[in-house]
């Protein structure tokens, strides 16, 4: 167990790290992502260079790592130890956080990297599709409600665990929600500086520019 669990885990950081998002505008642009708006390598930051083509390149390819990091850690424990609903789910999940860690916090760019949300919702769609759901649609819910994509962020984050937990067989359940949440729990903390800017009233609706400056996001620099 421990080892697939190593393997697993040093594969999934590694895919999650990779910066798509800072590739595919140096590639097309000759520009540095973490140059421009919030400084963020994610598929928003990438659609405010003003290219939807290489944002939604950026969104499909950073959740494809992370469907790529599970499907790995499947077979990985399929190949080693063969499967076990149980054991296997736990290696899966793990592959997830560590993917969403790699993306958060990737070596290439001095672990400054993006908040992981498309990259945990690439890898959760296959280990939970319907807590999965659930989030995209509170997302989509709190969205269309406040208009702020941090917000819907949040709180689908910070849903998902909870609906998985009501979602998943008993077996191992709890060692796959405290796993869940822990990923989640990183996604909101990538959040910090949107959430004081929420409380402070300050944080820019989807469209909007935030108050008191000219850039839409140039307070969330370095966030």
């Amino acid at each position: 167990m421990e080892t697939r669990l190593i393997v697993a885990a040093v594969i999934a950081y590694a895919l999650g790290s990779i910066p798509f998002g800072y590739i595919l505008v140096k590639l097309f642009l000759k520009q540095d992502i973490r140059q421009t708006g919030s400084g963020n390598i994610g598929a928003t930051n990438v659609a405010r260079s003003g290219k939807k083509g290489l944002a939604i390149a950026t969104l499909l390819l950073d959740a494809g790592k992370g469907t790529l990091a599970v499907l790995l850690a499947r077979q990985i424990t399929d190949r080693l130890y063969g499967y076990s609903e149980g054991a296997g789910g736990v290696v899966m999940v793990l592959a997830a956080l560590c993917a969403v860690l790699g993306h958060c916090f990737p070596i290439w760019l001095g672990f400054k990297g993006g908040k992981g949300v498309a990259t945990a919702i690439g890898a959760f769609a296959l280990i939970d599709a319907r807590a999965s759901l659930i989030a995209v649609v509170v997302f989509a819910l709190v969205f269309a409600v406040t208009r702020y994509v941090s917000l819907s962020s949040v709180i689908s984050a910070a849903a998902f665990p909870v609906a998985a937990y009501f979602s998943l067989q008993p077996t191992y359940r709890m060692a796959l929600v405290g796993l869940m949440a822990a990923t989640s729990l990183v996604i909101i903390v990538k959040h910090h500086a949107n959430i004081r800017r929420l409380l402070a009233g300050t944080e820019p609706r989807f469209g909007t520019k935030a108050i008191g400056t000219s850039d839409p996001i140039q307070t969330e620099k370095n966030a």
